[in-house]
C-alpha cells in the first residue's frame, strides 16, 4: 500500500517480495492516505515503473486506478501501455470507480455511484480503443478524445481487471474486463461474474483476485496497535469509504472503532495459521488469487525476512488448485 511507505522503500520491498517467492505484487493508486498516521502517498505509476525495472518475473497490478477524474482515460491508456513494455508483459491494469479521497483534488466534485460507473464504462471503452494503436477520436457522454494515438503499444496486450462490489456493477462492467477484483470472499459475486460473462459469450473466467489485510508481528499486541493506528479505516466498508473526502473524515468516521474490533477482522500477530484460515473463505468462494496487504510501515522488511516464506509455504500447502499470492 503506497500510503504506508515512501517510494524508495516501496521499490525495495517489491524486490524483496519477489525474492521471497510472491507470484504478483499490487499497488494502490492514491493521492492521499486514508489516515494521517500512514503518512505517505507517492505516485503509483512512477513507483511501478521503477519496480518493473528491478524485478524479473512477478506480475504487477494497479490495485486500483480510477481512470475517470484525476486521470483522463487517454492518459491511463498511455501509462498502462508504457508500463507493460517496461515490465515485459507482466502488468495488469486494475480499474475501479474511485474514491472521493483521491479524485476530489482536481476540483470536479464527486458524482453518485451510478454516474461513476457510467464514467468508468466509457473510460474503459476509450482505453481499449487506444490499446489498438489506432488513431482515436471520441465524443461521448463524459469524455472527448481528439486524434489520439498510442505510439508505443506493447507486444503483450494489457489485461484489465475491474473492482466491483455487487451485481449491478457486474452487469454494467463485467463484460468490459478480463479479471475481477474484490475485497470480500463473496461467492455470489464470483458466480454473477461468471454468469454475466458466459451469457455474453466470453470464453474463460479470467482471474478472480481477492484482497486480505493482515498485520504480522512477533508481538500480537504490537500488531493490533499498528493495525488499529493505520488500518481502522477499513472498518467503514466501501459504501462509506468511497465518499469520505479527507484523512480527517476517515479519522472522524473511525474514532469509535476499538483495537479489539480491528483484531477481530484482521489477522494480527505471529500466527500464520490464522492468516491461512482467513484466506480459506476466498478459495471457497472461487477466487484464484489473493493479495495480502501487510499492515507494516517500518516493519515490512522484518515481515519479508522472517514470515513471508513460511507463510507462502503454508498458503500453498493449503490452497486448492491454481491459487497465487
Amino acid at each position: 500500500m503506497t500510503e504506508q511507505s515512501n517510494p524508495k522503500d516501496l521499490v525495495q520491498y517489491a524486490i524483496s517480495a519477489e525474492r521471497r517467492g510472491f507470484d504478483f505484487e499490487v499497488s494502490s493508486d492514491h493521492f492521499s492516505p486514508w489516515l494521517t498516521s500512514q503518512g505517505h502517498a507517492p505516485n503509483a505509476w512512477t513507483m511501478l515503473g521503477a519496480v518493473a525495472q528491478v524485478t524479473d518475473h512477478v506480475d504487477l497490478y494497479t490495485y486500483v486506478t480510477c481512470p475517470t477524474m484525476r486521470y483522463h482515460p487517454a492518459i491511463v491508456a498511455q501509462q498502462a501501455a508504457t508500463l507493460q513494455i517496461l515490465a515485459d508483459g507482466r502488468f495488469t491494469l486494475g480499474l475501479g470507480s474511485g474514491e472521493n479521497l483521491n479524485e476530489h483534488v482536481v476540483g470536479r466534485g464527486w458524482p453518485a455511484i451510478a454516474q461513476r460507473q457510467d464514467m468508468l464504462r466509457e473510460a474503459i471503452d476509450i482505453i481499449r480503443a487506444l490499446f489498438t494503436g489506432d488513431l482515436v477520436d471520441w465524443r461521448g457522454d463524459y469524455y472527448q478524445v481528439d486524434s489520439a494515438r498510442l505510439w508505443d503499444v506493447p507486444d503483450v496486450p494489457v489485461g484489465i481487471g475491474i473492482a466491483v462490489g455487487g451485481k449491478k456493477a457486474i452487469d454494467k462492467l463485467g463484460v468490459l474486463a478480463d479479471h475481477l477484483i474484490a475485497v470480500e470472499p463473496d461467492g455470489e459475486l464470483v458466480r454473477d461474474w461468471h454468469t454475466v460473462r458466459q451469457g455474453n459469450g466470453i470464453a474463460g473466467g479470467g482471474r478472480v483476485v481477492g484482497q486480505l489485510p493482515i498485520c504480522w508481528d512477533p508481538d500480537r499486541d504490537a500488531a493490533i496497535a499498528r493495525a488499529h493506528d493505520q488500518f481502522r479505516w477499513f472498518g467503514g466498508g466501501w459504501s462509506v469509504n468511497a465518499d469520505l473526502p479527507t484523512p480527517a473524515g476517515f479519522a472522524g468516521a473511525t474514532q469509535f472503532i476499538r483495537p479489539e474490533d480491528v483484531a477481530e477482522s484482521i489477522p494480527c500477530g505471529p500466527d500464520l495459521d490464522a492468516i491461512v484460515d482467513a484466506v480459506r473463505p476466498y478459495w471457497e468462494a472461487g477466487f484464484t488469487d489473493i493479495a495480502l496487504v501487510q499492515v507494516g510501515g517500518d516493519s515490512q522488511e522484518q515481515f519479508l525476512k522472517e514470515a513471508a516464506e513460511p507463510l507462502l509455504d503454508a498458503l500453498r500447502s493449503a490452497a486448492p488448485g491454481d491459487i497465487t499470492t
